[in-house]
């Protein structure tokens, strides 16, 4: 954190935010570390009950909403560091794991549990994200 001059406390509290944001580093790896155990038990529960090494279309379902909330973690992960570093929010980082995290929860989605709402809702939202990231991004000259 950049010292500011004759700002002691600002000065003070910026490293209080900086130790926070470390120890969030931590503890976002635990819960990766944590959320990868748990897809290996889910994948050996699955493996392991009869019939033996078949997995039904529900089941694959859950275990791609588990490997895909492991990715989110590590999304978040990488912009926890990347403030560590840089002291910034990236937008479009974090704009990239919204939009990991709502194509999580569409391919997940059970569409006979929900209503129609729900899903434009949620369209709605992928759309907006979607067009938020392609405005956000550098624009590659050809």
């Amino acid at each position: 954190m950049e010292k500011i001059d004759k700002e002691p406390l600002i000065n003070m509290l910026g490293q209080v935010v900086h130790y926070a944001v470390r120890i969030l580093a931590v503890l976002m790896t635990l819960v990766i570390l944590w959320s990868v155990i748990d897809v290996g038990r889910v994948l050996f529960i699955e493996i392991m009950t009869p019939p033996y090494g078949l997995i039904d279309m529900k089941d694959i379902l859950v275990i791609f909403g588990s490997f895909l909330a492991v990715l989110i973690a590590i999304e978040i992960f990488q912009n926890i560091t990347i403030y560590l570093k840089e002291e910034v929010i990236h937008v479009q980082i974090v704009i990239a794991t919204a939009l990991m995290a709502i194509s999580r929860k569409i391919i997940v989605l059970d569409f006979k549990e929900v209503e129609p709402e729900y899903v434009w809702a949620s369209a709605a939202v992928i759309i907006a994200l979607g067009v938020t990231y392609w405005l956000v991004s550098p624009k590659q000259r050809h």
